[in-house]
């Protein structure tokens, strides 16, 4: 088990930045697969990014590729998602998920933060 809080989130203008942090308790951090998901009112959860907890390695959504950075710091329990270049269309509450394998649905994931507001004006 483990327990997902995220934090980061405000408000910025179009082309800005905002780095979300997401820190784990409880097990181990580095047993995990994690990925970030967004949610915009009336609309389903959707995919952003994961990372591997075996070889660090990512993926990303076509709309936040080349703009977003997923990183983790097992240390530190963290991970992080960079966000550069932000669009209005970026505006969502911003999840942390993890899970014991990769996945790039909802659905391969059980653990899950409360939430983060992005919100980016135009």
């Amino acid at each position: 088990q483990v327990q997902l809080v995220e934090s980061g989130g405000g408000l910025v203008q179009t082309g800005g930045s905002l780095r979300l942090s997401c820190t784990a308790s409880g097990r181990a951090f580095s047993w995990y697969f994690m990925a970030w998901f967004r949610q915009c009112p009336g609309k389903e959860r959707e995919f952003v990014t994961r990372i591997s907890r075996i070889d660090g390695s990512t993926r990303y959504a076509d709309a936040v590729k080349g703009r977003f950075t997923v990183s983790r710091d097992n240390a530190k329990n963290t991970m992080y998602l960079q966000m550069n270049s932000l669009k209005p269309e970026d505006t969502a509450v911003y999840y942390c998920a993890a899970g014991t394998s990769p996945s790039s649905i909802k659905e391969g994931y059980a653990y899950w933060g409360e939430g983060t507001q992005v919100t980016v004006s135009s």
